[in-house]
């Protein structure tokens, strides 16, 4: 089942989020309960979840970003794609991505923009496979 998470899957999604970079689940706290607030009244932020037999498997968030090129038309960026290693290769972040460009295409925008870091050959044709190409822009990052 492919849908947007909801106030009560944050334990769900920060357990997934482990396996993006070994990223650690924080530690339950007023800063984080108003952040995951914030980001689940925010009708411009899309969290997309995998879920198989009631275990999120895959997710990713898309943000959709008023602009005032292209018409006037708003972008939507793609960040945080992850899959659970014992779900992989079942379609499952595919069918996030589709949602997330469904949600772009709902939402008017002209186009999808997502990044990677990975320089995983297998990782760059899934998303070139997932519709998504690496010849029309370079991306260029500025850690803070």
């Amino acid at each position: 089942m492919i849908r947007e998470l909801l106030p009560q899957d944050l334990e769900s999604l920060l357990k997934l989020y482990t396996h993006l970079h070994a990223n650690p689940i924080p530690d339950p706290s007023p800063s984080l309960d108003a952040l995951w607030q914030e980001i689940m009244t925010d009708p411009r932020h899309h969290i997309i979840g995998a879920w198989e037999n009631g275990h999120l498997a895959a997710s990713c968030v898309c943000i959709v970003v008023p602009n005032l090129t292209h018409g006037q038309r708003p972008y939507a960026l793609i960040e945080n794609v992850v899959t659970d290693p014992a779900y992989r290769r079942r379609g499952l972040a595919t069918a996030c991505l589709d949602a997330a460009c469904g949600i772009a295409h709902a939402a008017d925008c002209y186009k999808v923009m997502l990044l990677t870091g990975s320089k995983q050959e297998s990782t760059l044709r899934f998303y070139e496979k997932a519709g998504f190409n690496r010849q029309d822009k370079t991306a260029f990052i500025r850690w803070l």
